[in-house]
């Protein structure tokens, strides 16, 4: 009997449960990317080196395995399109080439939604050479802020961002028109309201929701997703609401056979669209979370639909949902257990060591700890989702201990950074971009009578001495914000200082000035970056409590 075949397009990690689904159901894995050094190509059975944007080739290779070539499928990539036209010509299941345009194409996804009446955010349209146009008075005089500016065929929330006011317009744009393939990018209103990542499958005109979320998503201007828990805690009507609003989305765009995927909000005004892609999630929402939270190995169900044939674990697990007037009858396969993921990030430089992540692999109920970032990488605060440093999957049957044990997992690791280093020093600083107010953030937030207290406690103990226990010096006034104010990594101010005796037991003698800016600014990397600084020279930061 011959082998049969199913094309993967990428593989890196996101492709890492399609692997595995391929060989559960007894295919052989053809997978192409144009990174040969990505992480999941000594797991495959066949690799090419192709760019995923280059669908006559990848056609054209399709194509040669004839009748042995049973499906095509992506996860967690930007290439949806790809695999619907590969699968258009090769006669092979998937939602058509023009439902995954729309579904890819921000303009075309929303002119979609508009038509079919969807709740979505007003959107214009601009390309590299209508930005001039747009600032003309005449236009720009028009523009209501805040405005959302996002590249119309991109993913990882890069280019994407919150204009809060004129002067970040033009900066914000041209970032968009940079972070797009096609040179265009796409104004919205912006929606207030708590997000939502949504799943689902589309098979013989139903509709399956294969994993609902919520989302944590931080520091504006950007939008940094910080992680996301399943299942939701939002009620049940709303709920109700946001899936049938996704379900009139998809079938706005035409998807008919596959996966699709919602970023979704609450607003005032009801469900609003994000955006809905046709394919699976990323950000380790379908291929590790989900099944992790159902027991249902999504990636698949969905494989099998891709090689036209029945999910039955997907069919018998399903329940109908009661929401009527929606395009499809509307199933589930609810989440059983709370699972946790978090991300983790770092203030910029250049990492030296990693310390704690023995820790965060044996923690309670962590699943996962995966590491994006190592020794020797540079590293910055993020601006998009691409440039977070790793990621933490915790798991329970109670909602807190799942929460509680990916934050504390994530609070425990240091990412050391190298000293002397401009662009650390410039962050400890203070110093920021004029069209980025405020951001990146501090670790910590202080009252001004705090501040104060701290450069009063500065001035009576300017050095902490030599390999002293820098716990010992936090002012009893401070306890109670100590304990309470955490940073991006969910440490508190006085877990920093904890942390810091424990992982820097030798350290020289430390300015106390210098040392407090670097906590506020910096959290844990920050103050042991000051201790290595001060190791071989006087460390010059201008930061917070000088000022």
């Amino acid at each position: 009997m011959e082998d049969k075949y199913i094309l993967i397009l990428g593989a890196g990690l996101m492709q890492k449960p399609a692997i595995e689904a391929a060989r559960e159901l007894g295919l052989k894995t053809l997978v192409v990317d144009a990174n040969p050094a990505a992480v999941c190509v000594p797991f495959t059975d066949r690799f090419e080196p192709i760019d995923l944007k280059d669908t006559e080739k990848l056609t054209k290779l399709a194509q040669s395995f004839g009748k042995n070539l049973v499906g095509v499928f992506t996860a967690g990539t930007d290439f949806s399109t790809s695999v619907s036209y590969i699968a258009e010509k090769c006669g092979l299941p998937a939602h058509s080439y023009q439902a995954a345009l729309n579904a890819s194409n921000k303009i075309l996804m929303r002119e979609c939604f508009k038509k079919a009446g969807v709740g979505s955010p007003n959107f214009l349209q601009l390309d590299r050479s209508q930005i001039a146009s747009f600032l003309q008075p005449k236009t720009f005089n028009t523009l209501k802020f805040p405005l959302v500016v996002k590249p119309v065929d991109n993913m990882g929330a890069r280019g994407c961002r919150l204009i809060r006011n004129a002067d970040e317009f033009l900066p914000s744009v041209e970032d968009a028109v940079r972070n797009s393939r096609s040179g265009r990018a796409i104004l919205e209103d912006y929606m207030e309201g708590p997000e939502f990542s949504i799943d689902a499958i589309v098979y013989n005109n139903t509709f399956t929701i294969t994993g609902f979320a919520d989302r944590h998503i931080y520091y504006p201007p950007y939008f940094i997703e910080m992680g996301h828990t399943m299942p939701t805690v939002i009620d049940k009507q709303k709920r109700m609401e946001l899936i049938a609003t996704f379900a009139k989305g998809a079938k706005a765009l035409g998807l008919s056979c596959g996966v699709a995927k919602a970023d979704i909000k609450y607003t005032a005004n009801g469900p609003m669209i994000g955006e809905i892609a046709g394919r699976l999630s990323g950000g380790y929402m379908s291929g590790w979370t989900y099944p992790y939270s159902s027991t249902v190995h999504l990636t698949k169900e969905a494989m099998l639909v891709a090689c036209g044939l029945p999910p039955e674990e997907l069919l018998q697990k399903r329940y109908p949902l009661p929401i009527k007037d929606v395009p499809f009858p509307i199933y589930e396969i609810p989440s059983l257990r709370t699972a946790a993921e978090r991300a983790w990030i770092s203030i910029p430089g250049r990492i030296k060591e990693i310390i704690g992540g023995d820790y965060m692999q044996h923690s309670p109920f962590v699943k996962d700890v995966l590491f994006r970032s190592r020794s020797g990488d540079k590293v910055v605060f993020p601006r998009n989702n691409v440039e977070k440093c790793g990621n933490c999957i915790a798991v329970s049957n109670h909602y807190d201990l799942a929460v509680d044990a990916a934050e504390y997992a994530i609070s425990q690791l240091l990412l050391r950074l190298e000293s002397h280093n401009p662009e650390t020093e410039a962050f400890l600083a203070g110093k920021r971009k004029k069209d980025e107010d405020a951001f990146p953030p501090y670790a910590f937030t202080l009252r001004a009578s705090e501040i104060q207290l701290l450069k009063r406690h500065a001035r009576s103990f300017p050095i902490i001495p030599e390999n002293k226990k820098v716990s010992e010096f936090l002012p009893k006034e401070l306890e109670r914000t100590a304990n309470r104010v955490k940073d991006w990594n969910h440490r508190t101010m006085k877990q920093s200082l904890f942390l810091f005796d424990l992982y820097i037991p030798h350290h020289p003698a430390i300015k106390m000035q210098d040392f407090w800016d670097a906590l506020i600014i910096g959290g844990l990397q920050g103050i042991v970056y000051v201790s290595d600084c001060a190791k071989n020279s006087e460390n010059k930061n201008k930061g917070l409590l000088k000022k």
